[in-house]
C-alpha cells in the first residue's frame, strides 16, 4: 500500500466492523491534503441547507447571491452547480483559479465575474475548484457564517471528526503530510500546495485536511443514512437526493471522458459509453458507489450494496492513467472479497 516510499493509510470498514486500518511512512493521525476528496463536504453542507429550508437547490444562484448573475449566469441554478453544469467551468482558467485559490475575496470575485462557454446546463464540465467558491460563498450568504465554521459546526464537531480542517490551524500544522510528485510540472504544483498560506486557507473544493480515520466516518454517516453513533446529521432522503445520478455516459467537457457524476459526488461503476470496459477509480464492481476522487491520491467513497466504505490517503500526486487504474483496482480487490 505504501506510495512508493512516501506516506499513506487506508482504512476499510464493512457494515460496522472495521476491516483494515493501516498507516505506513506515517501516523494514523497524519493530516493529508485530500484535493477533490473535499467536493463532498462542501456539497453535503449546501444539501443540509435546503433540508432546513433556507434554500432550493433549484433556486438561482443569483437568487441569493445577486453578484452571480453577470456575464450569462442569471439562470445558474444551485443544481447545476453540484453537477458542474454551470457552463463555466473555471472562473477564469484552471492556473489562475489554482493560483488565487488561498484568497478567498479574489476566488469568489473571479466566480462573479465568470463567463460561460456552453450554454447553461448543457453537458458536465468539471469544475475543479470553482465548484467550491460558489457553494462556499453560497453557504455563507445563506447562514450568515464563514463555510469552514458551518461544516465544523454541523458535521466535524457532531461526527467526532477531530482531525478533519477546512484551512488546516496552526496547531495542527506539525502533523501535516507534505505532497510529493514527479516531473518539473508535478513538482511545481507540490511546492505550490506545501505552502502554507495554501494548506491552511479555505479552499472548499480542494483543500480539507484530514486522516483516512476520518473520511471513512464521514462516509460511514452517509451510507448509515445520516446517523452514526447516536448522532444525526442529515435525513436519509437528503443524502439519496444528493447521490441520486445526474450523469451517465455523457462526456464531461473538461474530464474527456464519460462520467458518472451525481449532486456532488461522482458515482462508481464502468460508465455508460466507455467502449474498452475501463473503470473510474472507485472500481467497475458497483454502480451505487458514491464519493469523490482527490487527484488520483486521494479518495473516499461508499458502497450502499455491499456495505462497505473505503478511505485512501497518500501523498504522491500523480495524475494520469496509471494512478486512476491503480485506484480503480484496489478498489475492485475490495469489493471483491
Amino acid at each position: 500500500m505504501r506510495a512508493r516510499g512516501g506516506a499513506s493509510q487506508l482504512v476499510v470498514w464493512r457494515d460496522d466492523q472495521l476491516v483494515l486500518d493501516e498507516a505506513v511512512g506515517c501516523a494514523p493521525d497524519a493530516l493529508f491534503w485530500t484535493f477533490s476528496a473535499s467536493k463532498p463536504f462542501v456539497a453535503m453542507a449546501v444539501h443540509l441547507l435546503q433540508e432546513r429550508g433556507l434554500a432550493d437547490v433549484t433556486d438561482r444562484v443569483a437568487d441569493h447571491w445577486p453578484e452571480y448573475a453577470v456575464n450569462g449566469k442569471a439562470e445558474v441554478t444551485i443544481e447545476h452547480v453540484l453537477q458542474h453544469r454551470t457552463g463555466s467551468a473555471y472562473a477564469r482558467s484552471l492556473l489562475l483559479d489554482v493560483v488565487i485559490a488561498a484568497d478567498w475575496d479574489r476566488s469568489v470575485r473571479a466566480a462573479e465575474r465568470a463567463r460561460p462557454k456552453w450554454p447553461v446546463g448543457s453537458g458536465p464540465a468539471y469544475q475543479a475548484v470553482s465548484f467550491g467558491f460558489i457553494l462556499g460563498e453560497l453557504v455563507r450568504r445563506l447562514t450568515g457564517d464563514p463555510v469552514e465554521v458551518v461544516l465544523a459546526r454541523e458535521f466535524f464537531g457532531p461526527l467526532g471528526l477531530h482531525d478533519t480542517f477546512l484551512g488546516l490551524p496552526d496547531e495542527a500544522w506539525p502533523r501535516h503530510v507534505p505532497i510529493r510528485s514527479r516531473g518539473a510540472t508535478g513538482r511545481a504544483g507540490a511546492a505550490l500546495f506545501n505552502r502554507r498560506s495554501v494548506r491552511q486557507a479555505v479552499v472548499p473544493a480542494a483543500g480539507i485536511s484530514t486522516t483516512a480515520r476520518d473520511l471513512a466516518r464521514f462516509y460511514r454517516m452517509l451510507l448509515n443514512g445520516g446517523h452514526l453513533d447516536g448522532v444525526r446529521v442529515l435525513r436519509p432522503e437528503t443524502i439519496a437526493r444528493a447521490v441520486a445520478p445526474s450523469s451517465d455516459g455523457e462526456v464531461d467537457r473538461i474530464v474527456k471522458l464519460p462520467m458518472r457524476w451525481a449532486n456532488g459526488f461522482q458515482l462508481g461503476g464502468t460508465e455508460t459509453g466507455r467502449g474498452d470496459g475501463s473503470a473510474r477509480p472507485m472500481g467497475r464492481l458497483s454502480r451505487a458507489a458514491f464519493g469523490h476522487n482527490g487527484s488520483n491520491c486521494c479518495i473516499g467513497w461508499a458502497d450502499p450494496e455491499r456495505a462497505v466504505v473505503f478511505a485512501y490517503t497518500s501523498d504522491l500526486l500523480l495524475p494520469g492513467p496509471d494512478a486512476a487504474r491503480h485506484l480503480a483496482a484496489v478498489a475492485d480487490a475490495v469489493l471483491d472479497v
